[in-house]
Parts: structure tokens; C-alpha cells; sequence
């Protein structure tokens, strides 16, 4: 009998251990994550049309010779600032210079015909007054004469322009200004009128915008125009300008218009700074109070747009559906959901669920601070307390 008791307990106890074995492990608790969070307020909104614009010269001008040949030397470069007459480029001249020796030696042998012409001329003149010979006569001679310096003069002005033409192989800057492109290198055959640079003319300068249809109708040559530069805060001071042109037809492309400012001042922005253009009389809303939250905040459920609310009481998040009116910069204008004092979560919002705890984010800084302040709470703690105690405050982080 005790030996079957004994096979019994044996048998009962491997099989209790085996259905231990067998068990699910109890899963584990859900880490309390560390979230950002921020107080829901009203704040002053302001929305009117802003258009982005470019900085130009009023003047700008596209150099290419005026004659075609091969480019063997380019002085100019990017960025060069250039003075009127300054070389930027020149042509191979030999066939302009083989040109204009060709002209003037058919220069040379129209001046010898000319004066074979006036020779024969004076000597039949002389016959005609001792009535040597008849008036018609004469008068052929003359007509040579007058054909020959018909072509003299001919043949002169073949060699002035062939010498035009020899000068036309050096491409020389006809104002002061700044090169704003190259569009040919040395090595290149280009035609004549080819643009070889881009010279922006120093003095007034433009800001170039463009307009869709449905606002040009508002914007009139004269009308004055805010302008800030793009890294200017928002705040700072406006510059004030001018409208000067606006196009008569639509970009073919964008089906936008263009529209040029006069830009004012000693200092104007650099030549392709970007800045802001805020006409006005195009509509907006002025000084409008209205909740704002980051779009860190924002998540997706289903076609809504939702947020985390925090319950501080427990520390447990819930989800709120809101509906978002528009967009101020990053962060979104709130139309309705929310209300003042509200808690929303501002970062970390797509690892919650509902009713999950969370704790507040401190920034390391805040964490050491902590730290030290419990270490001196109990200074005659070894270092491993010391440890224990800031354990809490680093996971929190974490």
C-alpha cells in the first residue's frame, strides 16, 4: 500500500508540474509611458494672402556678340561684379582680320582706278579747251571719273564695316552690374545675338510675384504693398513698396500673373533674396481669438482628426474628436472639440490607447535636478541608495 501511495504522489506531483509548464506566462504590464503635454488657451489669429517673391533688377540685360565665331577666352564669371566697357568675353578674330585686309586692298585698287580716272579727266580737259576733241568726249571722262570714287567710297565703307566686325569679336559690358548667369563657355561656336551672359544693372531693384486669377483684379500700378524678407521674423518692421507693373496675360503654364514691385530704401535685399509680399484689400480676418495645437498633437481616427486628453487625476489619456479649421505656420487653428484649460497631448500620441497611464516628460536637466535634490534629502546614503532613488525619475523620462 504505501508503495502505490507513493507511485500515486509521484505520479500526481510530475503531473502538476507538467500543466505548470504548460501554463501561459501572465503577460506583462503595459510600460507607463512619458508623454508631453500642454494646456489648451485662446490666442490671437490673424489670416490675410501672403505670395512669396523674388528680388530682381529692374534692369537686366542678355550680352551675346554680335557676329558668330568661336569663344576663346571668357573673363566673366559667376557672381563678377563688372564696370561699363570691361572685356567678358572674345571671339577667334583671324577671319575677321583676313576680312578687313581684304578690304582695304580692294580700297587700294579702287583709289588707283580713281586716280587713272581724274589723270585721263584733267588731260581730256585740256584737249577740250584747244577744241581737240568734242564735249561728249569729255563727258565720258568725267562719268569714268565720277564711277571710279563711287567705287572708292564703296570699297571704304566695305573696310570700315569689316573693321566693325573685327571689334564685334570682343564682348565688352555696357553697364556697371552684377553677372546673375554664363550660358557660354570657351571652346563653344555660337551665332550672332547667342546670350553668352546675363548682366543685372546696378540701381533700382523689383520684387516679382505672381497672382492667380481671381485676386488681380485688385492689385493696381501704384498701389502700395508690404514686403518683409524671409528670414525676418514675423513681427519685425515692413518695408513698403510700390506696385509698377502688372501683366496684361496669364503665364501660359501656371495661368498666374505677374506683378513687379518698386522696391525703396538705400539697402535694398540682395539680388535673388526671397521675400514676403502681403497686399492688402485681398480679405483675411484681423485679431481673431482661437484655440492652436501643435501638429504634433494631431492623429488620424478613421476620416476624423482626433487628440489625447489627459485626466490628471489618474493620469490616464482618452481621445477627443475635433475639427480643425485651418493652418497657421505649423501649428493647426481648433473649429470645435476642445475647450480652455483642457490637457492635450503634444508629443507621443501614436503609442496610446485609450485609458492607458502616462506620466509627464521632464527634460533630462529637470531629471538631474530631481536627482540631486533626493541625494541631499538623505546624504548619509551609500551611493547604491543614491541610485535607487533616481531610478524612478529615469524611466519616467524614458
Amino acid at each position: 500500500m504505501k508503495k502505490i501511495s507513493f507511485k500515486l504522489l509521484f505520479a500526481l506531483a510530475a503531473t502538476a508540474v507538467f500543466l505548470a509548464a504548460c501554463s501561459k506566462p501572465a503577460p506583462p504590464e503595459e510600460p507607463v509611458r512619458a508623454v508631453k503635454v500642454m494646456t489648451v488657451g485662446v490666442n490671437a489669429f490673424t489670416s490675410g494672402y501672403e505670395f512669396a517673391g523674388e528680388v530682381k533688377a529692374q534692369v537686366e540685360s542678355r550680352l551675346g556678340f554680335r557676329v558668330g565665331g568661336k569663344i576663346i577666352k571668357r573673363q566673366a564669371e559667376l557672381g563678377q561684379r563688372v564696370k561699363a566697357g570691361q572685356v567678358l568675353a572674345q571671339l577667334d578674330p583671324q577671319d575677321y582680320k583676313l576680312a578687313a585686309d581684304s578690304a582695304r586692298a580692294q580700297l587700294q585698287v579702287a583709289a588707283t582706278n580713281r586716280d587713272l580716272a581724274a589723270g585721263d579727266y584733267k588731260r581730256y580737259l585740256a584737249l577740250k579747251e584747244q577744241n581737240f576733241i568734242s564735249g561728249a568726249e569729255l563727258e565720258r571722262r568725267e562719268t569714268t571719273l565720277k564711277a571710279a570714287q563711287a567705287q572708292v567710297d564703296q570699297a571704304q565703307s566695305q573696310l570700315n564695316v569689316q573693321g566693325n566686325q573685327a571689334k564685334y569679336a570682343v564682348l565688352v559690358a555696357d553697364m556697371a552690374g552684377v553677372v546673375t548667369a554664363v550660358e557660354a563657355d570657351p571652346g563653344q561656336v555660337v551665332s550672332a545675338g547667342t546670350t553668352v551672359v546675363r548682366i543685372a544693372a546696378d540701381g533700382p531693384r523689383d520684387v516679382v510675384f505672381s497672382v492667380p486669377e481671381d485676386k488681380i483684379a485688385n492689385i493696381k500700378p501704384g498701389m502700395p504693398v508690404k514686403v518683409r524678407g524671409w528670414a525676418q521674423d514675423a513681427q519685425a518692421a515692413l518695408a513698403v513698396a510700390k506696385v509698377r507693373e502688372v501683366s496684361a496675360s496669364a503665364d501660359p503654364a501656371t495661368r498666374t500673373y505677374q506683378v513687379k514691385l518698386a522696391l525703396g530704401g538705400n539697402t535694398p535685399p540682395p539680388l535673388g533674396a526671397t521675400v514676403y509680399v502681403l497686399p492688402e484689400g485681398l480679405g483675411g480676418v484681423q485679431g481673431m481669438q482661437v484655440m492652436k495645437l501643435p501638429t504634433s498633437a494631431l492623429r488620424q481616427e478613421g476620416k476624423a482628426s482626433a487628440v489625447w486628453l489627459l485626466d490628471k487625476a489618474s493620469m490616464t489619456v482618452k481621445s477627443q474628436t475635433i475639427q480643425i479649421a485651418t493652418a497657421d505656420g505649423n501649428e493647426a487653428v481648433v473649429a470645435a472639440g476642445l475647450q480652455p484649460g483642457m490637457v492635450v497631448v503634444s508629443a507621443g500620441v501614436h503609442v496610446l490607447s485609450p485609458g492607458q497611464k502616462v506620466t509627464i516628460y521632464q527634460e533630462k536637466a529637470a531629471a538631474a535636478q530631481e536627482t540631486r535634490a533626493q541625494t541631499a534629502i538623505y546624504p548619509g546614503a551609500s551611493d547604491a541608495a543614491a541610485v535607487k532613488l533616481a531610478t524612478p525619475s529615469v524611466t519616467a523620462a524614458k
